[in-house]
């Protein structure tokens, strides 16, 4: 049997020649460096560079992770959506101090920001939910993320008869619909280095 510890040090970490950190040119804003390093890894052809990691905590301290997609970037903070009730969503109603991490592998860059989230207008959830495609509003309305006794037989039972009922591709389901911000305490820039000597930068 393979040594798994054995294993997972000689996997190669930080091997490639990764651009130098430029943070004297950075601007003053945390919202418009982020920005800049998003530009670079989606130029640089990074894959899914608008992925993140939210994790938050529940009703009884526990951690939870899950990866999401970035919807924008303004002066409000990062925005990411989910469905109401949600365990995401349950476990911010519980705490709202989250935090989210980007991590650009083919550049050795991570994004780290810690705040509070925050729920935009009703009416700004209901745009987000409406510019999604029709199949991705019916999933929405259909799904009980991560809910005990909800298996996939049952969603896509549920998600048949949503689609036989809304021609209109579930756009009267905005309802179940949220969209946060998250307002940061801190954010910070990490620039690997192959020889451990990493670089940082963190705007408070």
């Amino acid at each position: 049997m393979d040594n798994l510890q054995f294993r997972l040090r000689h996997v190669p970490v930080l091997k490639n020649p990764y651009p130098a950190a430029s943070y004297e040119a950075f601007p003053d804003s945390p919202y418009e460096a982020f920005r800049l390093w998003l530009d670079e890894a989606i130029e640089a052809g990074i894959p899914e560079p608008h992925v993140m990691t939210l994790s938050t905590v529940d009703e009884h301290g526990h951690a939870d992770a899950r990866n999401l997609i970035l919807k924008n970037v303004d002066t409000r903070g990062w925005h990411f959506a989910t469905k109401r009730g949600s365990p995401k969503d349950q476990q911010i109603h519980c705490n709202s101090r989250v935090a989210l991490t980007f991590y650009w592998v083919g550049l050795g860059r991570q994004v780290r920001v810690r705040g509070e989230a925050v729920a935009l207008s009703q009416e700004e959830c209901l745009k987000d939910f409406l510019a999604r495609p029709a199949d991705s509003r019916l999933a929405a309305v259909a799904s009980k993320q991560s809910l005990p006794g909800f298996d996939r037989e049952t969603m896509l039972a549920r998600l048949a008869g949503l689609q036989r009922v809304h021609s209109d591709g579930g756009e009267q389901g905005g309802h179940c619909w949220i969209v946060y911000a998250v307002a940061p305490a801190s954010v910070e820039f990490w620039q690997g280095r192959g020889d451990r000597l990493h670089d940082r930068l963190r705007y408070e």
